[in-house]
């Protein structure tokens, strides 16, 4: 087992001021952040969770699973199971024909680590009912392989496949016995299975927090651990992190964002600073900064803003990383209004500056309202649609009438948050390839659900829902309702899910 030991801020050379005035800036950022844990000398001096998130919440850590894949590629590579300059076409035989393109053949699992393969986009996202694995041979090859960067999703998914192949184990089970169960890394952990029983080894991995803030300790320790029973051992292969963790691909060309330019090593990102980063859609943030021996692990959902990530990773430069070895001179302050900041921790809801008020539109702000809609439209999901607003007790509730008889309600906080369970209609991930939908009045599951709204006008409401856990996102609601009839422009930003909200909604009062 490895556990961290706590310790305050300042007696590491961090300051406590320097953690809250990040935490306040992303506040008033408004990044939807879900946990931030911060390790200096191994030492654990800061681990925050936003309600309903906890501790034991499990999360969607998206690409970080890339990572996971490769340090199972390199025990394989270890025991001289896996020849990384090999093409990965002799591992599977089985999609490789006369037809199959040079270029293919000619990638290696090193290209494949280093996102040199000879796509430039995830392959099987051309049709996910089709073979994920299989796509990687089929799909027409864009440009020869070793040379550019392109983050190819599909790569890491065939490699954590190989790793399947030849252990007879899924991914996790086979790290478990490698390391994982060493380290104490949660046994309820798992990695989404695509329809074909495959792993998702590029972005599926469910854990929590901590179970990652392990997996990039031992990346900047070298893969070395001193574990609670005072055993120290070599848990990843070194060979492996020297290399995984320098730049090899540049990325300048290919990144939308500063942090996403500074290069790329095997299945891991290179940041500023000289550290390294093990990155995950959403905000799913694992940095290490060697020259500070600084630790720090994000969760959040940034999927919905633009240059969200970066805002966190200014919170890093600007306000944590600055204060490293500073000399303050009121740590005992800053410590007790960081923990009371800490307590009161939450996801947000909504929020404008300024209202703007409509004269000619009718004022619904501050106003109790009941209304239900037909939906004329048959092509909609939806037959019949309520909103309601109850302005003393600050909630609210959309109801959707689903056309073949499902009904889906969405109770929500104004300027405020409400916790609840949302209905999912579709399969996740097409685990029933042939029929992806479910029978009359039912669900597939039912996730947990957060969510607020604020005026953006005297008539318009905008709701967010949060998506909490596994299938980490947001659903959006433009509302613009009056006595007459409704419109509703209604956006989802999640990965597999929810497609019926990605549409506009027209409807008249009953």
């Amino acid at each position: 087992m490895l556990t961290f030991q706590n310790a305050l801020p300042e007696e590491v050379g961090v300051s406590s001021r320097a953690i809250l005035e990040a935490i306040c800036y992303l506040e008033a950022e408004q990044i939807p952040m879900h946990g931030l844990l911060i390790m200096r000398h191994d030492k654990l001096i800061y681990e925050g969770y936003y309600a309903p998130y906890q501790r034991e919440t499990m999360h969607r850590m998206f690409s970080i699973t890339k990572t996971m894949t490769a340090i199972a590629i390199a025990h394989l590579v270890e025991e001289g199971r896996i020849d990384p300059d090999r093409s990965v076409c002799d591992y599977f035989p089985e999609y490789v024909t006369e037809k199959t393109h040079p270029w293919i053949k000619a990638v290696t699992i090193r290209n494949m680590l280093q996102m040199r393969t000879c796509h430039a986009t995830s392959t099987y996202k051309v049709d996910m009912k089709s073979n994920w694995v299989e796509s990687f041979f089929t799909v027409a090859p864009s440009h020869k392989p070793g040379t550019v960067f392109h983050y190819d999703t599909s790569a890491a998914h065939v490699l954590g496949a190989l790793v399947e192949k030849l252990t007879g184990k899924d991914l996790l089970d086979y790290l478990r016995e490698r390391f994982l169960d060493k380290i104490g890394f949660s046994a309820d952990a798992y990695v989404i299975k695509d329809p074909f029983g495959v792993s998702i080894s590029g972005s599926g991995m469910v854990a929590r927090p901590m179970d990652v803030l392990k997996i990039i300790y031992l990346l900047g320790h070298g893969g070395r651990a001193t574990c609670d029973d005072g055993s120290s051992e070599q848990l990843i292969p070194e060979a492996f992190i020297r290399e995984a963790t320098h730049r090899i691909s540049p990325t300048i060309c290919s990144g939308p964002i500063l942090e996403e330019q500074q290069g790329y090593g095997e299945q891991i990102w290179m940041t500023r600073e000289g550290g390294f980063v093990l990155y995950g859609l959403g905000g799913q943030l694992a940095m290490y900064f060697p020259k500070q021996d600084l630790t720090i692990m994000t969760t959040a959902d940034t999927m919905s803003l633009a240059g969200g990530n970066q805002s966190i990773y200014r919170a890093i430069y600007e306000h944590i990383l600055p204060s490293v070895d500073r000399k303050v001179s009121d740590a005992d302050t800053a410590y007790e209004a960081l923990i009371e900041k800490t307590k009161h921790l939450a996801i947000l809801p909504p929020a404008l500056q300024n209202c703007p008020v409509d004269p000619k539109a009718p004022v619904l702000k501050g106003k109790s309202f009941d209304y239900t809609y037909e939906i004329p439209d048959e092509e909609s999901a939806f037959s019949r649609f309520r909103l309601s607003v109850d302005s003393e007790k600050h909630i609210g509730e959309l109801d959707f009438t689903y056309r073949d008889g499902h009904f889906q309600k969405i109770p929500f906080g104004v300027d405020s948050m409400v916790c609840f369970e949302l209905g999912v209609t579709e399969d996740p991930y097409l685990l029933k390839a042939e029929d992806s939908t479910v029978a009359f009045g039912e669900f597939y599951t039912r996730m947990p659900c957060v969510a607020g709204a604020t005026y953006t006008s005297s008539n318009a409401l905008y709701i967010r829902v949060h998506i909490v856990g596994e299938y980490v996102g947001a659903l959006h609601f433009d509302v613009y309702p009056d006595e007459k009839d409704i419109t509703v422009f209604m956006r989802k930003v999640e990965e597999t899910c929810f497609t019926e909200f990605n549409a506009h909604l027209y409807g008249v009062k009953v």
